[in-house]
Formats: C-alpha cells, sequence, structure tokens
C-alpha cells in the first residue's frame, strides 16, 4: 500500500508498519525522513550554538586564546575581527537548514498521521526545535562563551571562505540593497553608542562597575565627539607676553601665574598674532647664563595653530606623536580664539587635574536652599552631570554663554533668566564678562488640584510658560 493513509486506516497501518508488516519500503523511507530530521535538528543546534558564541566573543579575548595557544583560537580570532565576513553566510545557512527541517517534518508528519499532521509538525517546530535547537545551545554559549567559540570557529570559517556560498549570500545581500537602498553596512556599528550607554548604566545600577567607572565610560564615548573649543582656555583668559619683553620679565610673569610655558604675541598686533611659545625651563636656562636681558624672541619656540573646530581625538594623536604640549585655536577668521594643551585634553577623560599650586575657584559651589554657585565657563556637558540640569545645546558652550544668549545683551549683575525651567543669575559680571552664575533647578511638580483654587501659582506657571517661550524663541535666533 503506498499514498497518505485515511484516518480509518491509521492507527492501525502505523502499528502493522511499526511490527514490521507487509511493506518494508515505506517504513524505510520514514526510517531515513527521521535520521535526516536528526542530522538537521543536529546542525540548527550547532549553528545557533556558533552564532551565539561568535557574536559575544570580544576581540581582546579572543587574542588571549590565540596566546594562549588554544586549539582553533586563531580561527576565532580571524572571525571575531572580520564579522561581516561569516556573520551573512551563517545566517544563510541556517534560514536553509531550518526550511528543510520545517519541510521534512511537515511531510513526516502528514504521512504518520493524515490530517492531523499539521498541527503535529507545527508543535514540533515549534516546541521541540525551539528547545533543543535554539534555546539550549544558545543558553550553553552565553554561559560558556569561550568554548563555544572554540568549538565552531574552525567550521565556521571553513564555511565563510566556501566561494559559492559567500557568493550566493552577497548576491542576496545585493537585492536587499535593491529594494531598500542605500549602501548598506559593511563593518557594523554591530553596537551603538547609546546601547554601551546603556550597559554601563545597567552595570553601574547592578554595581557590577562603579558609579565612576560609569562616568569614565560615557566620558570617553564623547571625547570622540568634542572638539578643541568646548576645552580650550578662551583668549581672554590667555596668559602671554609681548614679543619686546625681555627674558627677565618673561620669567617674572611665568613665576607669577604657575605655568610652565606661555605664547608670546607681537607687541604691535595683540593677541590675534601669535608668533611663538616661551618655555619656563628655557628662561631659567637664560638667566643662569646671564642673558636673562636678552629679548624673549630670542628664547621661545615655534607655536602650533590649529582650527578650534578641530577633534581633540587627532590633536590628542598628533600631541603624543609630534610630541608636543600646547598648540594655539584659530577660529575661521584667522584669529586667536584660544589655546589648548595637553592637560586639557585629559581633564577631558578624567575631570579636573588640580595640583598644590592651583588656586582657581570652585567650579560649583553648593548654596543653602538646593542653588548652586558655579563659573560661567562651566560647560553644558558638565552642567548636566554634575547639576542634573538640562540646558540647550547650541552655537554656545558653557553656561555663561547660554545665559548671555537668553538675554541678547551684556547682563548686569543680579540680572536673571529662566531657560528650560533653570534659573541662571549673572552673580559677577566684570566688564561685558560674566564670571560666576547661580544656577536654581526647577522645584518638582506639585499634584495638581482639579477644581483649579485661585491662588495665583497657576497664572504664575502661565506666565512662566509664555517668558520661557519667547527665551527659547530669542535662543533660537
Amino acid at each position: 500500500m503506498t499514498g497518505v493513509l485515511g484516518p480509518a486506516e491509521l492507527a492501525p497501518g502505523v502499528l502493522a508498519r511499526a511490527a514490521g508488516g507487509d511493506d518494508p519500503a515505506f517504513g524505510s523511507v520514514h526510517v531515513a525522513m527521521l535520521v535526516a530530521l536528526g542530522v538537521l535538528l543536529l546542525g540548527l543546534g550547532y549553528l545557533a550554538l556558533a552564532e551565539t558564541g561568535l557574536t559575544r566573543m570580544t576581540r581582546a579575548r579572543a587574542t588571549a586564546l590565540e596566546g594562549e595557544g588554544r586549539r582553533g583560537a586563531r580561527s576565532l580570532r580571524w572571525l571575531v575581527a572580520h564579522p561581516e565576513e561569516f556573520i551573512n553566510p551563517l545566517l544563510l545557512v541556517v534560514l536553509v537548514v531550518q526550511s528543510v527541517q520545517t519541510a521534512l517534518t511537515t511531510l513526516l508528519a502528514e504521512r504518520l498521521f493524515g490530517s492531523a499532521g499539521v498541527a503535529v509538525g507545527i508543535f514540533v517546530n515549534v516546541v521541540v526545535v525551539f528547545v533543543l535547537a535554539e534555546a539550549a545551545p544558545k543558553t550553553w554559549a552565553v554561559q560558556h562563551p569561550e568554548r563555544a567559540g572554540l568549538i565552531t570557529a574552525r567550521p565556521v570559517r571553513a564555511l565563510a571562505r566556501f566561494w559559492p556560498l559567500r557568493m550566493i549570500s552577497r548576491a542576496l545581500i545585493g537585492l536587499t540593497n535593491v529594494i531598500l537602498p542605500g549602501k548598506g553596512l559593511r563593518k557594523g556599528p554591530w553596537v551603538s553608542e547609546d546601547e554601551l550607554l546603556a550597559f554601563a548604566e545597567e552595570a553601574a545600577e547592578s554595581e557590577a562597575i562603579e558609579h565612576e567607572e560609569r562616568h569614565l565610560i560615557r566620558r570617553i564615548l564623547e571625547f570622540g565627539d568634542t572638539i578643541v573649543r568646548t576645552v580650550m582656555v578662551p583668549r581672554t583668559d590667555m596668559v602671554g607676553v609681548p614679543a619686546d619683553f625681555r627674558a627677565v620679565d618673561t620669567m617674572e610673569v611665568v613665576l607669577l601665574n604657575g605655568y610652565s610655558r606661555i605664547p608670546v604675541y607681537d607687541a604691535d598686533k595683540g593677541v590675534d598674532e601669535v608668533v611663538g611659545v616661551v618655555f619656563a625651563r628655557d628662561l631659567m636656562r637664560v638667566e643662569r647664563d646671564g642673558r636673562q636681558d636678552e629679548p624673549v624672541t630670542e628664547v621661545m619656540r615655534p607655536a602650533r595653530f590649529i582650527p578650534e573646530t578641530k577633534r581633540v581625538t587627532e590633536l590628542m594623536r598628533e600631541m603624543q606623536a609630534e610630541q608636543f604640549h600646547m598648540a594655539i585655536a584659530v577660529d575661521e577668521y584667522g584669529g586667536t580664539a584660544g589655546l589648548v594643551t595637553l592637560e586639557d585634553l585629559i581633564e577631558e577623560l578624567v575631570g579636573e587635574i588640580v595640583d598644590e599650586f592651583d588656586v582657581e575657584a570652585a567650579r560649583v559651589e553648593p548654596l543653602p536652599g538646593g542653588d548652586y554657585r558655579v563659573n560661567a565657563r562651566l560647560t553644558i556637558d558638565d552642567a548636566r552631570d554634575l547639576l542634573d540640569i538640562r540646558l540647550p545645546e547650541g552655537d554656545v558652550d558653557t553656561v555663561g554663554g547660554v545665559l548671555f544668549s537668553a538675554l541678547g545683551h551684556v547682563p548686569v549683575e543680579g540680572e536673571e533668566v529662566v531657560v528650560n525651567g533653570v534659573t541662571l543669575r549673572a552673580e559677577r559680571v566684570q566688564g561685558r564678562r560674566i564670571q560666576r552664575v547661580r544656577v536654581t533647578r526647577a522645584p518638582a511638580p506639585e499634584p495638581r488640584d482639579g477644581d483649579g483654587d485661585g491662588d495665583g501659582r497657576d497664572g504664575d506657571r502661565r506666565d512662566g510658560d509664555r517668558r520661557n517661550g519667547a527665551e527659547a524663541t530669542g535662543d533660537r535666533r
């Protein structure tokens, strides 16, 4: 008998064939299908193990395993270093094996159970395959990523190098790019900055890392997007000497301010025409040799000039490679915007570095009542971290700049403005420059009564909203 059994003949037919009935060919076909399903399930489990183990392996750990001489570590390091070479072929093979396994399971179930075979096939595909070929191997790979990576590295690398499979996967990716126009992503980013920050937040909350380590991780990620203008000493705070100063006069300026190097500028054109940089050690050597009356131009060294929009990561690499510690930042018009030192770049990562000779006032000073008095040069990012406030970012980089921009004129002491619910008051103004700002955070919102008692608070809130809207409009301009 061949073909599909009817419901009435199902149970007797299955029992007869299980007992070695009159149709051995039919029974051998089922055995072959069962063996094939077993092989496919093992293959799916192995592929799931490979996918999870390889994607969770870090390049540093793979390199360490290779250094230990572990078997398969060399292939593992290559795969981790080139994820774009194996991810697509591996996923394609997984899809093919799953499709064949699903079709074979459904066909076998229909032959054995007739019309009920579809339900049996769905049960096997959803429950059995999920547990044995998905959840179990992936869970084991998460618990033992090194062993999973080493076990699967060599076969997966051979799979990735199999050129017909690579060509097919690339062709399918090309078809995808036709449907979804774009160049696609050849290499990542496999994890975005936001995801890394979220991981750090979760690790800090679970006490896997310290909160200081979380802040350092965030600073490192933000470091790549920081430009020189946000970390430099502005030209108004620069300490320098004119080119007609003598060496002994310049030494007095150095000792008075406690710097190891200062810029030298043209005596007639001013600080916009920096002509060099003088080092304290060179001045000490000149004084020791009795040449203290020589002009400082005989002692100074060439200055390095960079645009104020240069990324600090590029500048730090240049400072390390070319061994210089100070650069003059220049604006788009060629004038001096400020100066930046290697210490400024390091402080952007680890916070303020203060030695025993620094006498600068604290950047943030807590006040009674929950207010803060801050240096007007405090950056918007640092204000967010230290004070937990959100100020608008745009053409300005500091708290003083936000206050200046929101007011639209040079403030007088005591003048204040509300920005994003935060009150900023100019506490100290020197000439046209804001020195200190008092920051008052918005109070926590009170529960609102449904009847709206006429105590005037709603009206104040509406007036504040209108004021904030006007300030926001001025800020955008």
